[in-house]
């Protein structure tokens, strides 16, 4: 009953044994490899147009560099006021854009608002020396509280970003379990609906390391190069993500990976909806859910060996939760069962 993040989860035996397989032999360095340029081109197939592919070790490393790749002296990046991004990354994207800065943008359900961004942009007159100047913004698909933007919600955001030419960022960290929540393709929840550049992570949903920097316009990848080496972010043998990733897409594992851990949410979310000792926090469509259980209730779920967080009452919502109660988040993975599910709602039961 491992519910406290897909992170917990091992590596996809694919994949493993895809790893175990190119462990073998000799490849060329430095993404130079046979391997390498055959999974680059895959990325091309799959978002149906040429990207340029950079290779990174952390979801972190992959949000930090993509916007310190369009920062400017004094820049602004645009987040969610939760998002993973000014939350959890211990300043690593101000640090790599050169002291830029992430000014945070509210928003129901972990969604930024559009009217509200429209607002925050226009604060960052260009001209306004002593304030900063506008350069990006980042949305995270799915949210930190497992929500997903619909493509219109996307593309009204692009639209707002587009007003004052800002390339628009999407933190991917679970790229797939929002992909198959909304049933598009790649290619209509990125740059069909403007977005520039995508952090697509692969870690949470089987891979055992392997993320990766996407830009839709190659010709905005031309310092990428540079800054990912200056970040120590260049692996010599590349080719050991460039494997994970080749597994991952064979067939559309990573997309039947990604409908199993949804699946399992699925079937957390109708066992919480009917449970006496717990309510579903609010709605979420992707692999993570959010509960308010009654305390009496998380402490026999964990005396029996379920691992999940406690979670923080959001700042909008401080009637969530009772003295008698906790909020926790519960996140399945491609190697959640049904056994573990159902143990949990046992346990609730209790």
């Amino acid at each position: 009953m491992f519910f406290a993040s897909d992170n917990w989860a091992g590596a996809h035996k694919s994949i493993a044994e895809r790893l175990l397989t190119e462990s073998a032999g000799f490849a060329a360095a430095y993404g130079a490899g046979d391997l390498d340029r055959k999974v680059e081109a895959r990325f091309s197939e799959i978002f149906e147009r040429e990207v340029s592919i950079f290779f990174v070790a952390t979801g972190t490393a992959a949000n930090s560099l993509s916007l310190a790749s369009v920062q400017r002296p004094g820049g602004i990046t645009f987040c969610h006021s939760e998002a993973h991004v000014i939350e959890d990354e211990c300043g690593a994207p101000e640090f790599f854009s050169g002291s830029a800065r992430l000014v945070a943008v509210d928003g129901e359900a972990g969604k930024i608002d559009p009217a509200k961004l429209s607002a925050k942009i226009a604060s960052f007159p260009e001209d306004a020396v002593h304030h900063g100047r506008a350069s990006a913004v980042t949305i995270t698909q799915a949210t930190e509280i497992g929500t997903v933007y619909s493509l219109p919600e996307i593309g009204e955001i692009a639209a707002i970003s587009r007003q004052r030419n800002l390339p628009l960022h999407m933190d991917g960290a679970r790229f797939a379990n929002a992909l198959v929540a909304l049933s598009a393709t790649p290619a209509e929840m990125t740059w069909k609906r403007g977005v520039d550049m995508l952090s697509f992570g692969g870690t949470k949903n089987g891979c055992w390391c392997a993320e990766a920097i996407v830009f839709f316009n190659p010709d905005q990848a031309r310092e990428m190069p540079f800054i990912r080496k200056r970040a120590a972010q260049l692996f010599s043998k590349s080719r050991f993500i460039a494997a994970q990733f080749d597994a991952y897409f064979e067939n559309g594992l990573w997309l039947d990976l990604a409908r199993h851990s949804n699946g399992m949410a699925d079937r957390l979310r109708a066992g919480i909806a009917t449970s006496n000792s717990a309510r579903l926090a609010w709605p979420t469509a992707s692999n993570e859910v959010f509960a308010v259980v009654s305390k009496s209730a998380a402490k026999i779920a964990e005396e029996k060996g379920a691992k999940f967080y406690e979670w923080p009452v959001p700042a909008a919502m401080p009637e969530l939760v009772s003295e008698s109660e906790t909020l926790i988040r519960l996140v399945t993975s491609f190697a959640t069962t049904e056994a573990d599910v159902d143990g949990f709602l046992k346990c609730l039961a209790a």
